[in-house]
């Protein structure tokens, strides 16, 4: 049927009238959405949910009295978003932070990568005198804000090779711990790395809504999280014999140990040269970190435990207890200072113990390593001495001479107490005998220590035969010391044997003729022995061991300088005024004290390149 021109027309309207109705409700409904309410305009800018981590305050290091070593300081990260940097005059604003212009506008470009809405670091570990002076200019800049951060402060600057470095994480460390995230900072050497987990809290964590541009619309309250302190550490050092043993040792290569023989628990610990851990802090840390990497006495070398050197006189106490031990020598027995056989010093001619201890004799050290090693007479030479060195190798790790010591201290290398493998390796099975090794038995060729075996070595030697693993941790969070820190060795000596070695050792500091007469200390019973280390040709490291007081010993300390000479000449008097620091609380003889920390010795231009370590001929 076909439609007349009316109903034609009719129809037309009506299907006018509904696209037009349509039309209308599409404009109204729009109008709504972009005019009359902000919720449809949000929604199509594309919400988001972000997480705003909120970092904990980090644990504090304490020292043993409960004096603070390391606490939290604000620095200011100067932030910028480069979408509110358009037009800015660039040569002004390098001006005002103090950086070359091509300097900035690298940073800027780097933002920029990073992206364009988001805030990212232009400048890192602002100081507070720093943000001061930029601080009134920065509303002249839209897109630059302040972010506070805490970091790290040193109060008094002190043992900064041991409380170890805290910075800023990079991508290996986030892609071994996921809680790490860019921009954050964690303990990187030293105690702060060691106890991290614990020093750093938990963290919290604030929920926003953001845009596109990365604009706050809402905050999701009901989600929050507070963040969770760090628990405080507290340190076995003893801060104000610390910041004395550095000063005794400013202008001197070398290492300090000293230890509480009772617990194990170090007392100082000094690497030198040391220095100041709070310049590896704030917008000099590039240039500090340079200069010290680059100084030829090498600072950041910690000799404490990683400079390993031969351990000389003081590992002749360790012969005469284990040849005591064994019954191949007694407190009474004589030798000859036969010095055609190895050379001496000195007007003695045949000591016993006792006096060859305080002479350091090197021909009696000699006859009683022989003893112990020749044990095997029915075998040849070759099997008689591989078969005693094995034997008397394993005496020698009795006193943590060749370990870790427990490996609680970062760092800590085993040094090298030379067996029979190591000496195969060398010459051949059936080509050594104790003559070709003889060196070691006065502490000096192949056997090698660090001054914390040392020191562990006069905490054996004030417990007359045990020690506890040297550690550097009292406290954590007020939970007390971890009972993996207390762990007791006991050495294969009787008791007994020690008597004879302590006689002769205070004997080495009483006696008018003794080595260590310059760390004599009146109303301290002090027991020592020096050591005069040889060095390839070079000038001999200066080196003393001592314990005090006799009775009921509190302190054991190691010390050693390179190059100074003989044990008496520098370690011995630095080691006595630690002593009497430690006990008296002060130092009355001021003479002592004014030459050892005036004195700096001449550095041949020869060594001043000398890697503190000394390798095995």
């Amino acid at each position: 049927m076909e439609l007349n021109g009316r109903d034609l027309a009719k129809r037309q309207r009506i299907v006018g009238a509904i696209v037009l109705g349509v039309g209308l409700l599409f404009v109204i409904r729009l109008f709504q959405m972009q005019v009359t309410t902000d919720e449809w305009k949000n929604r199509a800018e594309r919400l988001t949910e972000e997480q705003e981590v909120l970092q904990p305050a980090r644990g504090l290091c304490l020292d043993r009295h409960g004096d603070l070593l390391v606490t939290n300081v604000p620095s200011y990260d100067l932030m910028v978003v480069p979408r509110h940097m358009a037009g800015i005059d660039t040569t002004a604003l390098a001006s005002l932070v103090q950086l070359d212009r091509a300097e900035l506008e690298r940073r800027l470009a780097k933002a920029r990568r990073y992206s364009r809405y988001k805030a990212s670091p232009l400048m890192r570990q602002l100081s507070a005198e720093e943000y001061a002076a930029l601080s009134s200019e920065l509303w002249r800049y839209p897109g630059l804000s302040i972010r506070t951060k805490p970091v790290r402060k040193n109060v008094y600057g002190i043992a900064s090779q041991i409380v170890g470095e805290y910075r800023e994480v990079d991508r290996e460390d986030m892609n071994r711990d996921s809680r790490y995230r860019l921009g954050d900072y964690k303990g990187k050497s030293g105690v702060e790395a060691q106890f991290e987990s614990d020093l750093r809290g938990t963290p919290g964590i604030r929920h926003h809504l953001v845009d596109v541009r990365n604009n706050v619309r809402n905050t999701l309250t009901d989600m929050d999280s507070l963040p969770v302190t760090g628990a405080d550490v507290t340190l076995t050092l003893d801060a104000d014999l610390q910041r004395y043993a550095e000063q005794l040792m400013e202008g001197k290569r070398g290492a300090v140990v000293a230890i509480e023989p009772a617990t194990g628990e170090v007392l100082a610990f000094v690497s030198a040269p040391s220095y100041d851990g709070n310049l590896l802090t704030g917008t000099s840390r590039g240039a500090a970190y340079d200069s010290l990497a680059k100084h030829p006495w090498k600072p950041l070398y910690n000799r404490a435990v990683r400079g390993t050197y031969r351990p000389g006189s003081i590992f002749k106490m360790v012969q005469g207890l284990i040849a005591m031990e064994q019954g191949s020598i007694s407190p009474r027995t004589h030798i000859d200072c036969n010095r055609d056989i190895i050379g001496c010093h000195g007007g003695h001619t045949q000591d016993d113990l006792r006096r060859a201890v305080v002479h350091s004799c090197n021909p009696y050290f000699y006859e009683v390593m022989r003893r112990m090693v020749n044990q095997h007479p029915d075998k040849d030479k070759f099997d008689n001495a591989r078969l005693g060195l094995g034997w008397w190798t394993e005496r020698i790790k009795d006193f943590g001479l060749g370990t870790d010591l427990g490996g609680h201290i970062p760092g800590t290398r085993l040094g090298l107490v030379p067996d029979t493998t190591y000496y195969n390796n060398i010459y051949g099975r059936r080509h050594w005998t104790f003559r070709t090794i003889y060196s070691i038995s006065i502490g000096e060729g192949e056997l090698l220590a660090t001054p914390l075996h040392m020191a562990n070595l006069a905490a054996i030697m004030a417990n007359k035969g045990w020690y506890m693993e040297p550690h550097l941790i009292r406290d954590i969070g007020g939970k007390g010391k971890p009972e993996s820190l207390q762990v007791r060795h006991e050495v294969a000596v009787s008791a007994t044997h020690f008597d004879p070695i302590l006689d002769a050792m205070q004997a080495v500091i009483e006696d008018k003729s003794g080595t260590g007469r310059r760390a004599y200390t009146p109303g301290i019973t002090t027991c020592g022995k020096t050591g005069t280390v040889q060095n390839r040709n070079k000038a001999d490291h200066s080196v003393f061991m001592a314990l005090a007081p006799r009775k009921s010993p509190e302190i054991a300390v190691s010390v050693y300088v390179e190059y100074a000479g003989a044990g008496g000449d520098w370690a011995a008097p630095i080691a006595g005024l630690l002593v009497e620091k430690y006990l008296h609380g002060d130092v009355p003889n001021t003479e002592r004290e004014r030459r050892v920390m005036g004195a700096t010795y001449p550095l041949d231009p020869q060594f001043a390149e000398v890697e503190p370590t000394q390798p095995a001929p």
